[in-house]
């Protein structure tokens, strides 16, 4: 009897794509392989997100697709869990009764359990825990890259911000002990990984369950100590907890990227209140200063949300204001969406959509010039990059190859002669030397010669995995969306790393 079969669908964040890893190495643990092709999969698990509308569209348009494709398969399973499963419970099964799981945010290592219960009463299961009981981080994991990992250091979020459901959903920040992590990350390392991200709702928050306000510094001095990895990220802090000490880790630590992705959400003092993000825009762009004043070379990426309840013209120039002072590499950009159970979803003033989108394609065309301008500072520079598989260019991609510079730009490069003549053609996870040539809004380009291959553990990690000698021709290599945590998703109208 052949082993049963799974694909699991990630939407949102990148604590949800951490959780994914950890869904799969479930089931691989529990005997099952990953599927060829996803909806001929004996199981697929849905992962899901719950900060905004849209992402509740997908779930039940992607479940209906579903439904004549189980009816047609008996011994098909569908399960459902993540954020939108910690709030709807049992509305999920009501709206889409061919489910047969749905787990929350806290027990997702209940799932291969839930599945062979599910079959042998032929019902559906539904389990949401109130409270976390293990870290996700301890269970067994399938990554998605060789060369790159998520490494959650908290779970949960101590913020009320009133546009989030976040905090109701993962629960109260809970951190975990350095020492663990330490202990990830020099396994990681064992592995041939050479890039992580420091992962919580609230990164730079850490250390405040276990007491120590210098916690998150400390953590970022000691990944500058395990020798063999050479880039370390973090994602999403929060202003109101970006202190000095930070800055100067970040500074100081030569395996620490120059690279900061520090939500704003508004420029408005008045609405960050009525938001109650516990910082103001003087605070905002005294961080911004003093960052780069301690790394010039600093690439910083924020979230913004347009049409906030009561937002007026006047609020949104202030919004404006900050873009243009802080001057970000890249913005996330996003329309208000009302959530139901938040604060803001009953508050007076709700903007007129015409009005939200108005300001929203002001928002977009500021900051697209102003990335451009960024971006073609670049130009003429040499830097070295991490190539890695999945997005990126859709034409040209027999000769091209991408990936990201320190200061996480998207750099797409020409393909290094592998006849001989050249370098070498690179592999995931190797690393390239390459002048920069053209800039773009939202990637860089080498046009020239690749000026350097160095081959690294992570290229060696890559091939074990796929077993390719390189980077075969005709695949565009790129930054995956899920799994290779160097370019963080969209982060949405959250504080930390939530988004659909």
């Amino acid at each position: 009897m052949s082993a049963r079969t799974y694909a699991v669908r990630t939407y949102g964040c990148q604590m949800n794509v951490h959780d994914s890893e950890r869904l799969s190495g479930l089931l691989e643990d529990a005997g099952y392989v990953r599927a060829s092709v996803e909806d001929e999969a004996d199981v697929v698990v849905f992962n899901t997100c719950a900060v905004r509308e849209n992402a509740d569209n997908r779930l039940y348009g992607n479940l209906g697709r579903l439904a004549p494709i189980k009816s047609g398969r008996p011994g098909m399973q569908i399960a459902v869990g993540g954020c939108l499963a910690q709030k709807d419970r049992d509305t999920i099964v009501r709206r889409a009764p061919w489910v047969d799981v749905v787990f929350g945010t806290h027990n997702i290592g209940h799932l291969p359990t839930l599945l062979e219960r599910a079959r042998v009463s032929d019902e559906a299961q539904v389990e949401i825990l109130e409270a976390l009981e293990t870290f996700p981080s301890t269970l067994p994991t399938r990554r998605e890259s060789a060369y790159a990992a998520w490494v959650a250091i908290s779970v949960g979020c101590n913020n009320t911000c009133t546009f989030c459901i976040v905090p109701a959903l993962r629960g109260k920040e809970k951190d975990r002990r350095p020492g663990d992590i330490l202990a990830e990350v020099q396994a990681l390392v064992a592995e041939g990984v050479i890039e992580v991200t420091l992962l919580g709702q609230n990164v730079n928050a850490y250390g405040s369950d276990i007491g120590d306000r210098e916690a998150f510094s400390k953590l970022l001095r000691a990944c500058g100590r395990v020798q063999g990895l050479e880039r370390v990220r973090f994602t999403s802090p929060h202003p109101r907890d970006f202190t000095d000490d930070v800055i100067a880790a970040m500074a100081e630590t030569p395996n620490v990227m120059h690279q900061l992705h520090m939500p704003l959400q508004s420029g408005s003092d008045r609405v960050l209140r009525e938001m109650r993000r516990s910082y103001r825009q003087d605070r905002y762009l005294g961080i911004i200063e003093k960052v780069r004043a301690a790394m010039p070379d600093a690439a910083i990426s924020t979230d913004i949300i347009v049409g906030f309840p009561g937002e007026t013209e006047e609020d949104f120039e202030q919004t404006l204001h900050v873009v243009r002072e802080a001057r970000f590499a890249q913005a996330f950009t996003f329309q208000y969406s009302k959530r139901p159970g938040t604060p803001a979803a009953t508050m007076d003033g709700q903007v007129p959509k015409e009005v939200v989108q108005e300001r929203y394609e002001r928002l977009v065309a500021t900051q697209e010039e102003i990335s451009w301008e960024e971006n073609k500072k670049q130009v003429g520079r040499t830097v070295e990059v991490l190539v890695a598989e999945g997005e990126g260019r859709k034409d040209d991609a027999r000769d091209r190859l991408s990936g990201r510079a320190p200061d996480n730009r998207l750099v797409h490069f020409s393909r290094p002669d592998d006849t001989g003549a050249g370098p070498g053609a690179p592999r995931p996870g190797d690393m390239v030397t390459v002048e920069i040539t053209y800039a773009a809004p939202h990637h860089l380009l080498a046009e020239g010669p690749v000026l350097a291959v160095r081959r690294t553990p992570a290229g060696d990690a890559w091939q074990r995995r796929t077993g390719s000698p390189s980077a075969p021709r005709g695949v565009l290599l790129g930054l995956p969306t899920v799994g290779a945590p160097a370019a963080p998703p969209a982060a949405g109208p959250g504080c930390g790393p939530c988004g659909e």
